[in-house]
């Protein structure tokens, strides 16, 4: 009894020695969507500059998208103003690193899967996006951009990993994004 009532009186006083923060410091902080997940940390995607190794992103399970320019050391949020923070798959144009292709909507199917609205193109290093179809996609677990035609890029999407989905396959543009045509399809149930 002791020993509680002592652990109990050392964890209060440490309580009283925690330190007030100013409101102030929070004020010009704006709210961001950092995904309705109840588990965080799992990393979905990656790629790096393969000319720059310094510069990578990295998409994760319900956190967005993160760009490091340092190596790792420091990393930024720059997808959250997009409607999903969800990402499957993020690939970069090699031939020039300002455009990134982001798939969203988580393609490993677990408990806590969060869904996509298609796949997202930045051509200005992600400053900006612009969503380039395949919305009822949900799931895009790849993205492959041609290495030797850049207007050439391809997706493989699992849909709806808990019933038939008709958008389940792989998709190809030729064209930058501008239309997609589904080169892959098995069935409803195979992603």
């Amino acid at each position: 009894m002791k020993k509680s009532f002592f652990l109990v009186m050392l964890c209060a006083s440490f309580s009283l020695l925690a330190q007030d923060i100013s409101m102030d410091l929070l004020k010009n902080m704006a709210p961001r969507n950092i995904g309705p997940g109840g588990m965080s940390g799992r990393v979905t995607a990656i790629d790096v500059v393969q000319t720059n190794p310094d510069i990578m992103y990295v998409g994760t399970a319900s956190g967005g998208l993160w760009k490091s320019t340092s190596g790792g050391i420091k990393w930024d949020p720059i997808f959250d103003n997009e409607l999903t923070a969800s990402i499957g798959s993020v690939a970069i144009q090699q031939s020039n690193p300002s455009v990134i292709w982001v798939g969203t909507g988580e393609g490993n199917p677990r408990n806590s899967l969060n869904g996509g609205f298609g796949i997202y193109k930045s051509l200005d290093a992600g400053k900006t996006w612009k969503s380039m179809g395949l919305e009822k996609t949900r799931h895009i677990h790849r993205v492959i951009v041609d290495p030797t035609n850049p207007d050439i890029v391809y997706v493989g999407a699992i849909g709806s990993p808990w019933g038939e989905h008709p958008e389940r396959g792989v998709y190809k543009t030729t064209d930058g994004g501008k239309s997609w045509k589904q080169i892959l399809f098995a069935n409803n149930k195979t992603g």
